[in-house]
């Protein structure tokens, strides 16, 4: 009994979307749709040496396209940034003067902390919100 190349593809891209399920390794669920490619050139007719070729450009076309869209999305905050973990974040400050090197010091919870701002903005003076805390700096952004 021999298989069909065609049944050889859908078994091995099979195989793939069973290891992308125990190991939710997304690429490898790309890595089958060039798979399942290949299967669909042997169905076409289509000589090994095709099937490989196509099953190889799909499968390197799905992974590199997951792998720009992926990098194209914004990353998930800083869990620095987020009031569930730290409460200092969204509270208000006043900042009266930025320093030369970028720093204020500002009078928060009865103590002096060093303030800073996002790089590319223009420090002002007034009330902020704490964004973030970085290392014993605070992140803040103008309201």
């Amino acid at each position: 009994m021999t298989l069909e190349a065609s049944t050889l593809w859908w078994l091995m891209a099979g195989v793939a979307v069973a290891i992308e399920l125990l190991t939710g390794t997304f690429y490898l669920l790309m890595l089958a749709i060039g798979l399942a490619a290949g299967a669909i050139a042997a169905h076409l007719g289509m000589g090994t040496t095709a099937q490989i070729l196509v099953s190889a450009v799909v499968g390197t076309g799905t992974v590199l396209g997951a792998y720009l869209a992926r990098r194209s999305r914004p990353g998930d905050p800083s869990a620095r940034a987020e009031r569930s973990v730290n409460l200092d974040v969204g509270e208000t400050v006043f900042i009266d003067t930025w320093q030369a090197d970028g720093t204020a010091i500002v009078k928060y919870r009865g103590a002096n902390w060093t303030a800073i701002h996002r790089p590319g903005v223009t420090p002002t003076t007034g009330a902020h919100r704490v964004a973030e805390l970085v290392g014993n700096r605070l992140l803040v952004d103008p309201l």
